[in-house]
């Protein structure tokens, strides 16, 4: 079990700014540990479905992400959140395990950017970017997928699909202060249920 001391006394032969090094690094710690529920509340995908555009399978759907003062604290102390959406298309088999035709993951980060003060959402492929005052608009931005390619129709050769779609958020890249400090730290990580439907071919 890891003990600090936050109230350590240099000694004699040790510089006073040293001392006062290690207790801002011992709060920085703790204010990141002070996060470990951050994650919590609902995390949920509130509906889906797929529209069918010159034969590409676009998908849309509606996700509620976990919002806390603690999220907004954890990112303003320059942790980064990445965001994935998962989705999976499978044929059904009657007599076996279903038949994976596709599976993607849509994969976008939340940081916070002090000098503008906004929080920026940038799409890991292509790296576009949005930027928003409020968490809290960042996170409704996230929640909102629409027309986004899975699949098109070649990849279908009759009898009967299912398409799974799931939510999920886990920390991700730490500011370079405290990589060194936080390298023995479990990483944060929550996902919800598969949200599934059949698919209309």
């Amino acid at each position: 079990m890891l003990r600090v001391h936050p109230t350590r006394e240099p000694s004699p032969r040790e510089p006073r700014w040293v001392a006062w090094t290690i207790r801002a690094a011992i709060l920085t710690v703790w204010s990141v540990f002070a996060h470990a529920d951050a994650l919590d509340g609902v995390l949920e995908v509130r509906s889906a479905y797929v529209n069918v555009d010159n034969g590409v399978f676009l998908l849309h759907a509606r996700v509620e992400y976990p919002v806390s003062p603690a999220i907004r604290d954890a990112l303003r102390d320059g942790v980064t959140l990445t965001f994935d959406l998962d989705t999976r298309v499978d044929r059904e088999r009657r007599f076996w395990l279903n038949a994976n035709i596709v599976e993607l993951t849509l994969r976008r980060e939340l940081a916070y950017h002090a000098v503008s003060d906004r929080y920026v959402v940038r799409d890991v492929r292509s790296d576009e970017q949005q930027t928003f005052p409020t968490v809290e608009e960042a996170l409704a931005y996230l929640g909102k997928v629409d027309g986004w390619p899975i699949l098109v129709e070649p990849q279908l050769d009759g009898g009967n699909y299912v398409v799974s779609v799931r939510a999920g958020v886990r920390r991700g890249r730490l500011p370079a202060s405290l990589r060194v400090l936080m390298f023995w730290a479990d990483d944060w990580h929550r996902v919800s249920e598969w949200y599934s439907w059949s698919l209309p071919v």
